[in-house]
């Protein structure tokens, strides 16, 4: 049940997309409570569009976030974030959690798009991003994560994106930064001394046609194709706004 408890909030988003049958996208289920507040916006043509706003800080110590996204056939839904999720040190013991789950029937589209999560000095922070897609299901799905703000340290963060497309792995894979993580984290084999890092998965059916080659994106980012129709974009830069540029120039190359 979401509410706040001794041990920090426990709250959940629900978004539900469905195709309306006039050439557009309905949402059935949009509901939110605590921080997580879903609002649909202004969107184009046949797509739906939400944006996630903030209504409280966090997720802060103990907290468990979680938003759930379903996506019908034909529908197709793009949700963002009105601005940066910031994890923070809170007064409850224990790590926060933040789960995403994603749901992309046959013929669906989905572009998963929020700002970046931030790790603040002293905080401890569970990431876990798990998308299921069906038959010809279309996924653009962006991650991108920030050590530290401004001349601060970062929290711990560990952060595990699993992608499955009708029950077999595209992607798993798990990350864990900053204090307390296996050592070498911050070393030239990982990071590289780097503080802002971000991955962008597409899953389109014409890639089974021709997938796109592995390639470098500069000198701090790569183009990986995935077992499947489906590419991996992975960057590290200095800093947020480098890394959204290299994610967005990747992003328009492979759409």
């Amino acid at each position: 049940m979401d509410g706040v408890t001794t041990a920090g909030v426990r709250a959940t988003a629900r978004i539900e997309a469905r195709d309306d049958g006039r050439g557009g996208t309905s949402l059935p289920v949009l509901d939110g409570q605590g921080p997580l507040a879903p609002r649909r916006v202004r969107g184009g043509g046949s797509e739906a569009r939400v944006m996630l706003v903030g209504a409280m800080s966090g997720p802060l110590g103990g907290d468990h976030l979680a938003v759930e996204a379903r996506v019908g056939p034909g529908a197709r839904l793009r949700v963002g974030s009105a601005a940066a999720t910031i994890a923070l040190p809170g007064q409850a013991k224990g790590e926060a959690r933040y789960d995403v789950r994603l749901d992309v029937a046959d013929g669906g589209e989905l572009w998963w798009l929020p700002e970046q999560l931030i790790s603040a000095s002293g905080s401890e922070l569970s990431v876990s991003a798990r998308a299921d897609l069906r038959g010809g299901a279309r996924l653009v799905l962006r991650e991108e994560q920030v050590l530290g703000r401004a001349g601060e340290e970062p929290g711990r963060l560990t952060s595990r994106l699993t992608v499955r497309r009708d029950g077999r792995p595209l992607l798993d894979q798990e990350l864990a930064c900053g204090p307390g993580a296996p050592g070498g984290w911050d070393g030239p084999a990982v990071l590289g001394g780097h503080r802002a890092l971000g991955q962008l998965i597409v899953v389109r059916p014409e890639f089974e046609r021709e997938l796109p080659a592995a390639r470098p994106l500069g000198e701090h980012a790569a183009l990986t194709p995935l077992a499947g129709p489906a590419v991996l974009v992975t960057a590290l830069a200095p800093d947020a706004l480098l890394l959204r540029r290299v994610l967005d120039n990747a992003l328009g190359d492979l759409t």
